[in-house]
């Protein structure tokens, strides 16, 4: 292991969490599909972490994280505790680790707490009649507004990504995970706030619920917070579909 950094809450652990990361292959609960990165779970300290090996990067990107960008491990800890610090929820972030190797970086891994929640922002694209749907829905857009009011622009806010847990008298606590990806800035303008919603539902009538709680948080008329959140979705809609319609011309061998 070339590199690991604790925080500074967890040093006292610093034996455990090394030896969780080492014997990653070998120990853990797998936790997801394991697609492109492997997560697993891990018994500490009474609780459960969250341990994220991060898919071994290309040569050109082995060079480029070892010499010119953080890596996604590091990235994902330094923005958890950057957005902890602007009162923006996410799982504790515990630690990261970087495997170098001659050409580059090698192996990559995000240790963060477990949270235990009742759904993801999917479920309400899922499930439309999902209990309390429209409140979940409006709280969550006031969510997103504090992130833009802080400047916060978390270029993944897609639907797997916000984990939301019910809180007592129908209020609910938003955590966002999968962090490496994020742009901050003194100010965001319209655009870029609107254009932040265009992976999250194709759903009119949650983009309609949306850009009303938000129109009225904004100080813009509804029609004009709509109008705009309708064109970044349809806009990524339409790109996404060609891209798959492409990979199925291009794959139509398999």
């Amino acid at each position: 292991m070339s590199t690991i950094v604790i925080h500074q809450d967890f040093l006292s652990k610093k034996k455990e969490i090394k030896k969780n990361i080492s014997d990653f292959s070998t120990s853990g609960d797998f936790f997801g599909d394991g697609k492109r990165n492997k997560i697993k779970l891990f018994d500490f300290d009474g609780k459960t972490i969250n341990i994220k090996s991060f898919k071994v990067p290309n040569l050109i990107n082995q060079v480029a994280y070892k010499y010119f960008r953080k890596s996604k491990a590091r990235r994902s800890y330094e923005y958890g505790i950057k957005l902890l610090e602007n009162g923006i929820g996410t799982p504790q972030p515990i630690a990261y680790a970087e495997n170098f190797t001659f050409t580059g970086l090698e192996k990559s891994f995000y240790v963060s707490e477990h949270l235990q929640v009742e759904l993801t922002f999917r479920e309400l694209v899922e499930i439309p009649d999902y209990p309390d749907h429209e409140n979940i829905l409006r709280q969550f857009t006031r969510f997103t507004f504090d992130l833009h009011q802080k400047g916060i622009e978390f270029l993944d806010h897609s639907p797997g990504n916000t984990l939301i847990k019910k809180e007592a008298n129908n209020a609910y606590s938003f955590y966002l995970v999968d962090l490496n990806r994020m742009n901050f800035h003194d100010m965001m303008d319209f655009d870029s706030r609107m254009k932040n919603f265009h992976r999250l539902t194709p759903k009119i009538e949650m983009q309609a619920v949306m850009s009303e709680e938000y129109a009225k948080l904004y100080n813009k008329k509804y029609e004009e917070v709509f109008a705009k959140m309708c064109f970044y979705t349809n806009d990524f809609q339409m790109k996404f579909h060609r891209k798959i319609a492409r990979k199925k011309k291009l794959l139509f061998w398999r």
